[in-house]
């Protein structure tokens, strides 16, 4: 998943930098370097990870300012669990967020009803108006991020929430049902027929999906 995440975001010319960060124990990349096997990308291994996702992202920022990141330039989050994001994509919310004073967020209106339950029965149905499943890339700036993501201490599941906590209103831009978060077994087949999809969108052997998703 994290090979065909780094072969979307390569695609993305916007970047100045690309940066992984995994636990410090990690060296599945360090491992396919030596094998001569990373796809044909310029990114940066940093391996701070945290025990949760708020800190392995404060952590990456941290890092990313020592390698001369500075407070006001923008940053995108990125889960390599949703491995299907597109360069287009990620460049539709670049471009939506580029001049946003707080920034934003990939995001899917919600299609489907929705369900409270109470030991394993419908307790109530939610308004699905105005609902929002959120994605990621998310796209902030690298000091308010950090202020953020400190003042909430680990307690969120996602930068958009710690920049919501204070008291700031992050921008939706569309996304696309195919941008899910590969979590559940099920998914796994789902996530390989959608490559298996794009890689025969175009026959042409220099297609630029085929080779830009070319992984088992």
């Amino acid at each position: 998943m994290l090979l065909h995440t780094l072969a979307a975001l390569g695609q993305v010319d916007l970047f100045e930098k690309l940066m992984v960060v995994v636990a410090p124990d990690d060296d599945f990349l360090d491992t396919l370097a030596i094998q001569n096997e990373l796809p044909f990308v310029q990114f940066t291994i940093v391996k701070c990870g945290g025990a949760t996702r708020a800190q392995s992202v404060l952590n990456g920022l941290h890092a990313l300012v020592a390698a001369g990141g500075a407070p006001n330039d923008w940053v995108l989050v990125h889960d390599a669990a949703r491995c299907l994001v597109t360069p287009e994509q990620v460049t539709a919310l670049i471009k939506a967020c580029l001049h946003d004073e707080v920034g934003g967020l990939l995001a899917l209106a919600l299609p489907d009803t929705l369900k409270n339950a109470r030991a394993g029965r419908v307790s109530g149905t939610i308004d699905r108006g105005n609902k929002w499943l959120a994605q990621t890339p998310q796209m902030f700036r690298i000091g308010p991020l950090m202020s953020a993501l400190a003042a909430a201490d680990g307690a969120v599941t996602d930068e958009s929430s710690a920049m919501e906590a204070m008291g700031l209103s992050p921008k939706l831009v569309p996304g696309s049902a195919q941008n899910f978060k590969v979590t559940y077994p099920e998914d796994f087949s789902l996530a390989e027929a959608v490559i298996f999809s794009r890689r025969h969108v175009d026959a042409s052997p220099v297609s630029k999906i085929e080779t830009t998703y070319d992984y088992p």
